[in-house]
């Protein structure tokens, strides 16, 4: 009879109170059981065939960081790797994207006791960007400065690090240079301007457009050349005094070659990271090259050892980190797009027409909730 009772009693329990054990039981449930997340996979192709599917999240090993992802960013690296041209190093992720920011949410063996679950970072990637979490050695995690939102805090590993490496490790910028940097209104070529700047040096930038043009001056370029409508090389004489630039950024490559012949100082320094203008040159005149006593350099940043990546993060970020709090370092967001709008946001890359930063929000639901 009491048992009887009893489960008439519970028969007619309010159903809320079943909700409640349900809702409560299924959370933790699904807590427990989580190992999968939801990343951008594709085929080799145009951004249609970008899209999202679930994969397993991966497991930190030693030395490494799991990092829930709020948001990532888009690079012009990603388009290529589309379309089968850029493939990951060996060892890292095979997921498209390159930078993150996020939440630490587990620690592989061997971190040391200033990295922490929880803590808000923004990290430089090799891969595995385009995903719910990511994991990445804890030397090239940075804290997110305490004025930026995740969605900017996104949009500065990559080109800014990238932007620091050119200038300084390589170019060796002084204070007394012209720097020519094309594409000014990419995310490179804006944190470029602002690196050259700070150290008082004076920047040319090239654009496409005069709209791009004058937003990079606000930045802090001197000087703009739409290189659609003038003579780039000759331009940067006239605004050098005739010297010319000490040291050139070029993303561009082929299509730029005579020009930066034409613009490039003597004794200067030409340093190619990207090839948007094509690879292939069929006539170079190496005389021109001796004669300036040019220094040409190639290079990228992706499969260097974690070695040169590490101490590239912590000397950009002893640099720049307190920049960014003070607001003279900005980075530069055009729009934030949802992670599904992927292909959207590689369209837009390849357009050729947006400034600064394409931004993706990873987490659309997260319990952090931000106006750029």
């Amino acid at each position: 009879m009491f048992l009887l009772l009893l489960i008439l009693k519970l028969t007619f329990l309010a159903p809320s109170a079943w909700l409640v054990v349900a809702k409560n039981s299924l959370q933790s449930s699904r807590v427990d059981d989580l190992n999968t997340m939801q990343a951008v996979q594709y085929t080799v192709g145009g951004p249609e065939n970008l899209f999202l599917d679930e994969v397993p999240i991966p497991e930190p090993k030693d030395g490494e960081v799991l990092i829930k992802v709020l948001y990532t960013a888009v690079n012009r690296a990603d388009t290529l790797q589309r379309k089968g041209g850029y493939s990951p190093p060996p060892g890292a992720s095979d997921i498209i994207g390159l930078e993150a920011s996020g939440i630490i949410d587990k620690l592989g063996p061997g971190c040391p006791p200033s990295v922490a679950v929880g803590q808000k970072v923004m990290v430089l990637l090799a891969g595995g960007g385009y995903a719910q979490f990511v994991t990445s050695p804890w030397q090239l995690v940075m804290a997110v400065p305490d004025q930026f939102s995740m969605s900017q805090a996104a949009a500065v590993p990559e080109v800014w690090i990238t932007a620091f490496m050119l200038l300084h490790k390589l170019g060796h910028l002084t204070k007394d240079d012209t720097v020519l940097v094309h594409a000014g209104g990419s995310g490179v070529g804006t944190a470029a301007v602002q690196l050259v700047k700070q150290i008082g040096a004076k920047c040319i930038i090239t654009a496409g457009s005069l709209e791009k043009i004058d937003f990079v001056k606000t930045l802090g370029a001197d000087a703009g050349i739409n290189y659609k409508e003038e003579s780039v090389g000759d331009r940067v004489l006239e605004l050098s005094n005739g010297k010319g630039a000490d040291l050139i950024l070029d993303c561009i490559g082929a299509s730029m070659y005579d020009e930066n012949i034409k613009a490039l100082a003597l004794d200067g320094r030409w340093i190619v990271y990207g090839l948007m203008g094509g690879a292939i040159k069929s006539e170079v005149n190496l005389g021109a090259l001796l004669r300036k006593r040019a220094s040409l350099i190639f290079s990228t940043l992706r499969a260097r050892s974690l070695e040169y990546k590490s101490s590239l993060v912590r000397d950009f970020s002893q640099l720049a980190l307190p920049r960014f709090e003070n607001g003279t370092f900005k980075p530069v967001v055009q729009t934030v797009l949802p992670l599904s709008d992927i292909a959207k946001a590689h369209t837009m890359m390849e357009a050729n027409k947006t400034l600064g930063k394409i931004v993706l929000q990873v987490h659309e639901n997260d319990s952090i909730k931000e106006e750029l």
